[in-house]
């Protein structure tokens, strides 16, 4: 709106000051007429009309800002008849060659009315001043040297006469800043003009010597304005190239420093001589649409465009440059300009090899002669489009470069780099009475589902806990990705407890259940939680130090955990760990214990469960909860699994020999039915040792077994290989008793927790029972461990069950000392098996 105020403004001012000339053209001219009317030669007067009209015909054009300076031949036609006609008549003659020159280009709409009538009053004044010179000072003969002076002086202040208005009405009209690059057009034409001025006289005097001088001066005065024609010509394709060099320069500059769109934009419009120019790129896939424009008198870039929206759509579908003006184009475009106020405009393409991906246009012809486009700028500023279509295009690849070293290529979340990043500015900053937090989402099962139901799903899923993450944090909060299943959330808080309870607000969300495919699959979380500065002083260690809470949450209840100094000790312990781990395996650190497995009905050992145990010797004897997930962490759960198998077949083959013949159940994690080799790296062991299958019972998670709804292809070729299969843990797994008909197992065990609770609680009494009469159905043995009193074992054999271990009967004894144990119990099968006497020792 400013923009359009202050055009109005000056183009008031600019009729005010053509008011006050016509007034004093109007004053001067009679002055000039009293002093001397005179009455002329009709023929030299018409051919005086003539010249006039020949040289404002062909003008040279100097454009500077908003405006131009036109250069002609009319010192010529000037000095004659400023020498052989009365002052008076040769204002009527300079006057009436304006009005039919700017009359007709005001007519065909390639001058404004303003322009026109102040061109015509500016010249009689500036002719009159003249006129009143020459008959002031007088004239004598054509060759006298007083005469030349004489018309030399007025025609240089004739023209000086003409510049002044000039400045004073850009002055007026446009402020100081509207005469950038007139001085140095100005001397140029003040240099041209006194050439012109010394023709005149060089004609005057030939002309006084013969008057058959005047038809080689005609030959002459035709080469000469098409010698002034081409240098014309000349001049704009010389500014041209200047013209296109310097934008190329400024644009390749330009996409160095980032400011693409601001100096093109800026440039362009200058270069047209246009009031705006207009970069249009619509939205595309993660970027925004791009519409700025560049207005005069205007330093930055504003979002809005003068130029209809349709008709940049229409270029963008076409493909082809349009230019539309009041007479130029299609009807219903001009309609569209008329309707948006705007005077002319052209609108060309941006390509990036044969793709257009944009618009850019300028509007609004500024000032010249040539005061509407035509298709000689059309043309050129395609050339410019040429020229900035591949810098906007390598502009936005910078851009879409810097995007993804950011950000992350699936959530299109800012990623690890970013996210420190934002931590760092964060901290930087001290807020009285908040704290920066650091909440890190690690999304449970994502192994499974990628291994189950393929990674495209398991991306799908990714992308959905990204989704969510970002529409329940606040709005102030940055959400990032920064590993495959881990995000970052940070943000300003209160403090410690609300950072918890925002992030069990977080997680509740995260936990519907996403379809993928047919499935319905739960989403869950462990949350570690770092605070600033209690947790740490830089983006590092806070991140780490999230990290480390998160795998403690893992194992609480809450599934959140706030950072603190003795979960650090932890993490510490368990780093140490992976490397002791590799070495431990050559230093018979790591050694098999073994459970007995009771058969309920005939109160029998009939088998053994064996466990992994490992003395450190530093830390003493190193649990299997710390040690089995470093094994998984870092590659070793391979070796460790199958070093239980074969020690544990290799103590079912010295058993047997002794007269013991067992089955033995070994634990397996889910990573392990990953390796395709398994199932043949447990034929052979068993092969190795001489053991049935059916003696060897593999025992997995329920998870593992339908991990994703869907049975692994390991299990089958394990359950065809012959040895047993059991569910572990059976009732925890998020399938539970739905997929019990589906599991390819002979076996279940049920979970501590509800055995141990069963002779208290009557809702695990009941889930054992349950599971039992489930599992008698679908001809399966059930297994239940934990077992500690005489009570629960009555119970387990009441419902019946078929099997129990746990400390009632023994705890996991090494070697030698389960050997004492047997040898104690009698020979399995024996009638010595007393229930008094299967106690732990």
């Amino acid at each position: 709106m400013r923009q359009v105020s202050e055009r109005r403004l000056g183009h008031y001012a600019a009729w005010v000051i053509t008011a006050i000339l016509t007034v004093w053209a109007v004053l001067i001219t009679y002055a000039v007429y009293q002093v001397s009317p005179g009455y002329p030669s009709w023929p030299i007067l018409a051919l005086t009309l003539v010249f006039w009209l020949g040289a404002l015909v062909f003008p040279i054009e100097l454009e500077f800002k908003r405006g131009a300076l036109a250069v002609t031949a009319g010192e010529i036609p000037f000095i004659l008849a400023l020498f052989y006609l009365p002052p008076f008549w040769v204002i009527v003659t300079r006057v009436a060659a304006g009005l039919l020159v700017h009359g007709y280009r005001w007519a065909t709409r390639k001058l404004k009315v303003i322009k026109s009538a102040y061109n015509i009053v500016s010249s009689a004044v500036s002719v009159a001043t003249a006129g009143l010179i020459v008959h002031t000072i007088g004239l004598g003969e054509a060759t006298d040297v007083t005469t030349w002076l004489v018309l030399l002086l007025a025609a240089v202040v004739s023209l000086l006469i003409t510049q002044l208005l000039l400045v004073l009405v850009i002055t007026v009209t446009q402020g100081v800043s509207g005469l950038d690059g007139l001085s140095s057009n100005m001397l140029s034409v003040l240099i041209i003009s006194v050439i012109n001025a010394v023709l005149g006289i060089l004609v005057l005097i030939a002309v006084n010597a013969t008057t058959w001088a005047i038809l080689p001066l005609i030959v002459v005065a035709i080469l000469f304005f098409g010698a002034y024609r081409g240098y014309s010509n000349l001049t704009h394709q010389r500014r041209a190239l200047t013209d296109l060099n310097e934008f190329t320069q400024s644009v390749a500059q330009a996409v160095q420093s980032n400011r693409l769109i601001d100096i093109m934009t800026h440039r362009l419009r200058d270069m047209m001589n246009a009031e705006a120019a207009t970069v249009w790129v619509p939205k595309d896939k993660r970027f925004p649409e791009l519409l700025l424009t560049a207005y005069t008198d205007t330093e930055g870039l504003l979002d809005t465009t003068p130029v209809p929206k349709e008709l940049l759509q229409a270029v963008m579908t076409s493909g082809e440059p349009m230019l539309v003006t009041a007479k130029t184009g299609a009807i219903e475009h001009r309609r569209l300009l008329k309707a948006h106020k705007v005077t002319d405009t052209m609108l060309v393409p941006l390509r990036s090899g044969g793709v257009t991906y944009g618009c850019l246009s300028v509007a609004n012809r500024l000032g010249g002669g040539l005061s509407r486009f035509g298709f000689q700028e059309l043309r050129y500023l395609e050339t410019l489009a040429a020229h900035a279509g591949v810098a906007v295009e390598n502009s936005r690849l910078v851009d879409r470069l810097r995007f993804d070293a950011y950000h992350d290529a699936l959530t299109e979340l800012p990623n690890r780099r970013r996210t420190m990043a934002v931590l760092e500015e964060s901290i930087s900053i001290t807020v009285p009475g908040e704290i920066v937090a650091v909440m890190l989402f690690d999304v449970d099962g994502m192994r499974e589902i990628n291994d189950s139901i393929g990674h495209a799903s398991g991306d799908r899923l990714i992308v959905e806990v990204g989704r969510r993450l970002k529409e329940a944090a606040p709005a102030a909060a940055h959400v990032g990705r920064i590993d495959g299943d881990e995000f970052a959330v940070v943000l300003r808080l209160p403090d410690a407890q609300a950072a918890v309870d925002l992030a069990g607000q977080i997680r509740a969300a995260l936990q519907q259940p996403c379809v993928l495919g047919s499935l319905n699959v739960d989403i869950d979380s462990a949350v570690g939680i770092a605070i600033h500065p209690e947790s740490g002083d830089n983006a590092d260690a806070l991140l780490q130090r999230a990290d480390v809470a998160t795998q403690t949450a893992k194992n609480v209840s809450s599934a959140i955990k706030v950072y603190n100094a003795g979960l650090e000790s932890t993490s510490v312990r368990r780093l140490g760990l992976a490397t002791d781990l590799r070495r431990a395996f050559d230093s018979a650190e790591l050694h098999v214990h073994y459970q007995p497995k009771i058969s309920l009905g005939k109160r029998e050992l009939v088998g053994v469960e064996c466990l992994a145990r490992w003395r450190h010797p530093t830390h003493g004897e190193v649990p299997p909860d710390d040690f089995v997930p470093v094994a998984e962490h870092t590659g070793q759960l391979g070796r460790l699994t199958e070093f239980v198998l074969r020690e544990g077949l290799r103590q079912l083959r010295d058993w047997e020999d002794q007269g013991f013949k067992l089955g033995a159940a070994v634990n397996l994690s889910p990573r392990t039915l990953i390796d395709s080799d398994f199932p043949n790296q447990v034929g052979d062991l068993l092969t190795e040792y001489g053991i049935e299958p059916p003696r060897l019972t593999l025992e997995i998670t329920e998870d593992g077994m339908v991990g994703g709804g869907k049975t692994p292809e390991t299990l089958r070729r394990l359950r065809e290989l012959g040895v047993r299969l059991s569910v572990d843990d059976f009732g925890t797994g998020y399938s539970s008793l739905s997929y019990l008909r589906r599991l390819p197992a002979q076996e279940i065990k049920i979970d501590r927790s509800f055995v141990q609770g069963m002779a208290t609680d009557e809702g695990d009494h009941a889930i054992v029972r349950a599971i039992v009469d489930l599992a008698r159905h679908f001809r399966m043995k059930v297994v239940a461990e934990g077992v500690e009193s005489e009570m629960t074992l009555s119970m387990l054999t009441e419902i019946g069950c078929d099997i129990a271990q746990g400390f009632y009967f023994s705890r996991p004894l090494p070697p030698d000392r389960f050997a004492a144990w047997m040898s104690a119990q009698g020979s399995p099968g024996s009638a010595s098996h007393r229930s008094t006497r299967l106690r732990a020792v």
